[in-house]
């Protein structure tokens, strides 16, 4: 069974740090493009904010977040992730891992939409406050 699974998510104040997780199984995790999406309250649309390239080599953010949150993977350990740094009010949200079907790296370039996704976990809340 193909499943993704979230952690790390918590509260943290403005200027705050933390990590988030995503471990796969059920598939084969380094074909995969996979990216970090966020759900902002008061939005119906997950956004990406984070694509990171089958083998880890390629990365791509969105604007947004650039320069204060960067998204690894660990093909070894099935696992993806997002570390969040120099968090803002508006990082507050639902965070979301998902495999792409595709494995290509372009896939990254732009970031992709979330309807091009096939596999998502169930999130993990980040609130940021003081």
């Amino acid at each position: 069974q193909r499943q993704l699974v979230e952690s790390g998510g918590g509260l943290v104040q403005p200027g705050g740090s933390l990590t988030l997780s995503c471990t796969a199984s059920g598939f084969k995790f380094e074909d995969h493009v996979m990216a970090w999406f966020r759900q902002t309250p008061g939005k119906e649309e997950r956004e990406a904010v984070a694509c990171i390239t089958p083998g880890g080599g390629g990365t791509n953010y969105a604007s947004s977040v650039k320069g204060r949150f960067a998204v690894a993977r660990d093909n070894g350990q099935n696992t993806m992730y997002l570390q969040l740094s120099d968090l803002e009010l508006d990082d507050t949200g639902t965070y979301y891992c998902a495999a792409h079907p595709r494995g290509s790296p372009y896939v990254c370039y732009p970031l992709p939409s979330s309807g091009e996704f096939t596999q998502w976990g169930q999130g993990t809340r980040v609130t940021v406050s003081s």
